[in-house]
């Protein structure tokens, strides 16, 4: 059976659910879109159909589309033209699969199909977190009753889960009660650019387009109350004046307004700046250009900004108690996402012990040997071999 399952991957029609592939340009959708280059390159002549609810350009996705074995495809029926959302999660979507002749479906982003099991094509979804029930305060309840109904049901409908890290997998063992061995552990990787060297004069030329201080802490990520960047302004009162904080990511306007307030208060306005909408190709070296990366996120699934910072170099300074030690490994100091003191101890010991941060780097990197393309598809196609095998 199993060298069954391994030939029919070859020739095999996957779809995937690619909302996210086309619509976003962070998070979920850099997952979508590494998970479709790297399958894309492991089996050339399978074929690889992206349905989405929508057609967008995106610049991201374009060099994905150009490949002979992938493809997009939107709604065909009237009804799905004009109600596209319902088209994704209903009947719609399930009779192109029929008809495509999809042997497989990979839900991407936390979701399936609602009868995705009625039609016998064998599922699977990548489950990323379950932040909405560890920290239900950073959510509207409406949000937090929507994720838990399509999250759940896409874990009973999945013929095999996907969690991107041991802690999601806990997650799904202990909030849902599921079965662990239907999930399987794959660990992502982040974008091959980051592991690029950085050369001296792109450092220059984005300092010089952005502005940035000689010396700086970045810090890289959503600005909302989750990814408590307030910590690390905090922090950066007790912290020579010589050193600022840049913090790159798109707004929570409630929770901007809120740094800036404390920003205000410690009189640290000329030490912090915020940057959005920075272009993708230019936080390489935005990374590089920094001291350490800070993300002292307080609940994450994975965190590839550590990923990324690691590939580039540069030590980090990240947060305990989910995955992110999992991603950082032996290349980052780990604190109490809650207690400032503890950050100003570790962010000194980063700037000032140029041995510790030598042998950070040095064994950041050698931890994320294990974060490779290479072994992302190979996950990846252990976990479709687990689903088409049943």
């Amino acid at each position: 059976m199993k060298n069954c399952v391994n030939l029919c991957m070859e020739n095999l029609t996957i779809g995937f659910d690619a909302k996210r592939a086309v619509c976003n340009n962070t998070g979920l959708g850099n997952y979508s879109r590494l998970v479709i280059d790297v399958l894309s390159d492991a089996l050339p002549d399978a074929n690889l159909r992206l349905y989405s609810p929508v057609r967008k350009e995106n610049e991201r996705l374009d060099p994905l589309l150009k490949k002979d074995n992938v493809r997009l495809v939107t709604p065909s029926e009237v009804s799905g033209k004009l109600f596209p959302s319902l088209w994704r999660v209903g009947g719609g979507i399930i009779r192109q699969l029929k008809a495509d002749g999809v042997g497989l479906f990979h839900g991407l982003s936390n979701e399936l199909p609602l009868d995705i099991s009625r039609s016998r094509i064998p599922s699977v979804v990548t489950i990323h977190d379950l932040i909405f029930l560890r920290l239900p305060y950073c959510y509207r309840k409406v949000d937090r009753m929507i994720y838990d109904y399509k999250f759940r049901k896409a874990c009973e409908n999945a013929t095999r889960i996907i969690a991107i890290s041991k802690c999601t997998r806990r997650d799904l063992v202990y909030l849902y009660d599921l079965e662990p061995e239907k999930i399987d552990i794959v660990y992502q990787g982040c974008d091959p650019q980051f592991s690029l060297p950085v050369d001296d004069a792109v450092k220059a030329e984005v300092k010089r387009i952005y502005g940035l201080p000689e010396n700086y802490i970045v810090a890289v990520g959503t600005v909302e109350q989750r990814k408590n960047q307030m910590q690390a302004i905090k922090a950066l009162a007790g912290l020579p004046k010589d050193f600022s904080l840049v913090i790159v990511g798109g707004h929570n306007r409630s929770y901007y307004r809120s740094l800036v307030t404390e920003i205000s208060r410690l009189r640290l306005g000329e030490r912090v700046k915020f940057l959005s909408g920075v272009p993708f190709r230019y936080l390489p070296a935005i990374y590089a250009g920094a001291c350490f990366s800070s993300y002292t996120s307080k609940y994450e699934g994975f965190g590839i900004p550590v990923i990324e910072a690691l590939s580039c170099g540069v030590p980090v300074l990240a947060a305990k108690y989910s995955c992110l030690e999992e991603a950082g490994g032996d290349g980052a100091l780990y604190v109490d996402p809650y207690l400032v003191d503890d950050y100003v101890d570790k962010a000194k010991s980063l700037l000032f012990d140029s041995d510790l941060r030598e042998r950070l780097v040095m064994e950041g990197k050698s931890h994320i040997s294990q974060f490779t393309s290479q072994n992302f598809a190979s996950g990846l196609l252990s976990s479709y071999r687990r689903a088409l095998d049943n």
